[in-house]
């Protein structure tokens, strides 16, 4: 059987939780629950790691702005984690090339890490921080819930996933206007920072 369903779906899980994926798979592995999981992903210095950072999302993701704040620094994290899982994937399953395999679980990541961090800004505009734990807490338990679903049934957990996907962007479109309203306040907090801190100094 094909690995690609999988690959696609730890991809778009990888976009928003790449250290759950991360954990997750490995534990699927080291537990017998799966054979597609490679050796690599079922280290203990692999999954304490893993856990330890998903400790740490899981605090930063549900405090406003600071989600962001994460958000922008896994930009590189999360496309580079689905890559990475995407390719040992493959090379456990030998049904698709390691490159296709990156390729292909890189840029779905990129999609859905986009959505997330898109969906994030605008949320942030609301001033109760109450979204923040039911949006990140939904995430968390979607990537949990799907890719374990994947694990039996990885052609439906794969369609899931894409029209998660199409709908997250369709969802991003149509908050445009909040997201760079959300933008020009920070852009313009940052300005007041500035002066504050210009006003501040000793003259000369």
């Amino acid at each position: 059987m094909s690995v690609l369903p999988l690959v696609f779906t730890s991809g778009w899980a990888s976009g928003i939780n790449a250290y759950a994926v991360v954990l997750l798979l490995g534990i699927f592995g080291a537990t017998g629950l799966s054979d597609d999981v490679p050796e690599s992903l079922q280290r203990p210095e692999i999954l304490i790691t893993a856990g330890v950072l998903f400790l740490c999302e899981a605090v930063a993701d549900k405090i406003p702005y600071v989600d962001s704040v994460w958000d922008s620094v896994h930009t590189v994290i999360r496309p580079a984690a689905g890559a990475w899982v995407g390719a040992l994937l493959a090379g456990q399953s030998g049904s698709l090339s390691d490159l296709a395999a990156g390729a292909i679980g890189g840029s779905t990541a990129l999609a859905s890490h986009t959505v997330k961090a898109g969906t994030r800004m605008a949320i942030n505009t609301s001033p109760e921080p109450f979204s923040n734990l039911v949006m990140s807490t939904a995430e968390d338990l979607g990537v949990a819930g799907i890719l374990t679903f994947a694990m039996f049934h990885p052609e439906a957990a794969a369609i899931i996933a894409g029209v998660l996907l199409l709908a997250g962007l369709l969802a991003l479109f149509f908050l445009n206007s909040r997201i760079r309203r959300f933008l020009r306040r920070r852009a313009q907090r940052r300005e007041e920072r500035r002066l504050a801190e210009r006003v501040g100094q000793p003259p000369d």
